[in-house]
């Protein structure tokens, strides 16, 4: 098949993950194995190559970014189970001071939801966030939106979350994560800051029945977790990594060379750069038995099952798209001004903003969209680390729009905030809408100023 009709079926592929995920409830690993094995024998591939493209494409993904996302997911766990989480939010509340706790609130979640889930961190943080309204006298939903779009915000843009690692892995950016941690960074800091001002402005205005009823005030809550490790162990985790990958990005870009640098790009790569990672968060452990060395570590392997097989799914159907026609057939639209430019980052932008609020989980929507886009982008001259990066950036920018009563994330902050389900749409659910609108913008000016 080709021309119009691999397109619509194509389409039909997407369609069909989405049906099958968010009206049919299955796994979106299972979906998407249908849908590669389905475009394949629709789109007139032979048989066995088919099976050879969704095992290239399942496998190949994995040698990539597998053990990053494992290790990501283990140091999240830790940091959570340790209290080290915890400590870094106390660290950001004493120096924003508090007077200011909805931007400490936005801060503390930016931070914390690098390596952590944002529906963990928003958890582990609740009592917190409660305790901060009351000591400030505020509304709770203020304090409550401001960390949940804080914790949204690097969630979908900053890796060594999983969904934009499988974002990059997918589509050939895994060599780059440094590039990309710094690129979600910038882009990250606006779209914590209209999280902020939505909490000011709309937040302060949304009255929680039943929140003055909260008794426990910050000191208490603090008593009552226990003795925390320290600061610089708490932080050491996430910021040693990224300072070695970001540091090897370096060196592979001034082309420097000998022994130490060699050293250094060996230590920078990504698989690595998250076992030291792990080795750090080993001194956060309160004591080394089996409950802290193989069940803290077993649940962290275990959320991250999940996210692997949607990955892996995700690049068998993107294989499968790229051994179809489909890369010469947009090819022929090369000289087409919404192909090329800084016009294409809507692409994924819409793509993955479409599945976000069909089907739902963010991490989906930015496997999904980075599985179809990615062999569209050889042709298109997308390559390297800014363009790659960038991109990555535009689907994140989609995942965010928007969350609402299909995604988990929505009834977490609901519940764990108090808020009516209307008052979770005015807070939460326009909050992500301006996430989103916000990051693509300024994923636009971007490849408007440097590519």
């Amino acid at each position: 098949m080709e021309g119009i009709g691999l397109i619509i079926l194509i389409i039909l592929s997407v369609l069909f993950i989405i049906f099958a995920t968010a009206k049919l409830r299955l796994h979106p690993f299972l979906s998407l194995l249908f849908a590669a094995f389905g475009l394949g024998i629709f789109a007139g591939i032979p048989l066995t190559e088919v099976v050879t493209a969704v095992n290239e494409g399942f496998g190949g993904l994995m040698s990539g970014i597998g053990l990053v996302i494992i290790f990501g997911t283990i140091i999240g766990v830790i940091l959570e189970k340790s209290g080290a989480a915890y400590r870094m939010a106390e660290f950001v509340l004493r120096i924003i001071g508090p007077k200011r706790p909805q931007m400490a609130m936005s801060v503390i979640g930016a931070i914390v939801s690098i390596p952590v889930f944002c529906d963990s961190g928003f958890v582990i943080l609740s009592s917190l966030k409660k305790a901060i309204a009351k000591r400030a006298k505020v509304a709770v939903a203020s304090v409550s939106i401001a960390l949940a779009t804080g914790l949204y915000a690097t969630h979908t843009l900053v890796p060594p979350t999983p969904g934009p690692i499988a974002a990059a892995g997918n589509i050939g950016a895994e060599n780059y994560l440094g590039t990309i941690i710094l690129i979600g960074l910038v882009v990250a800091i606006p779209t914590v800051i209209i999280g902020y001002i939505w909490s000011i402005k709309v937040g302060t205005k949304i009255k929680i029945d039943g929140e003055d009823d909260f008794s426990l005030d910050y000191e208490e809550i603090v008593q009552g977790f226990g003795e925390m490790p320290s600061t610089l162990k708490s932080f050491a985790p996430i910021l040693v990594p990224i300072l070695l990958i970001g540091f090897s990005s370096i060196i592979n870009f001034a082309e420097w060379s000998g022994t130490i640098f060699d050293i250094f790009v060996f230590l920078g790569s990504p698989s690595v750069a998250l076992l030291v990672g792990i080795l750090f968060a080993f001194m956060l452990l309160p004591k080394y038995d089996e409950e802290t060395l193989t069940d803290w570590i077993g649940i962290g392997i275990k959320e991250a099952a999940p996210i692997l097989l949607i990955t892996g799914a995700g690049g068998a159907f993107g294989k499968v798209i790229s051994s179809t026609s489909i890369v010469d057939f947009i090819e022929s639209f090369g000289n087409n001004t919404f192909f090329t430019g800084a016009a294409f980052v809507f692409v994924p932008f819409i793509i993955a903003a479409a599945l976000k609020s069909a089907q739902g989980s963010s991490t989906a929507a930015l496997v999904i969209t980075s599985t179809l886009i990615a062999p569209l982008l050889p042709g298109l001259g997308i390559e390297g680390a800014l363009p790659l990066a960038l991109v990555v950036m535009a689907t994140g920018a989609g995942s965010m729009v928007v969350s609402h009563v299909n995604d988990s994330y929505f009834w977490v902050v609901k519940e764990f905030s108090g808020m009516s389900v209307t008052q979770a749409y005015k807070g939460q659910t326009m909050a992500t809408l301006l996430q989103g609108i916000v990051a693509i913008i300024v994923t636009f000016i971007l490849w408007i100023i440097f590519i």
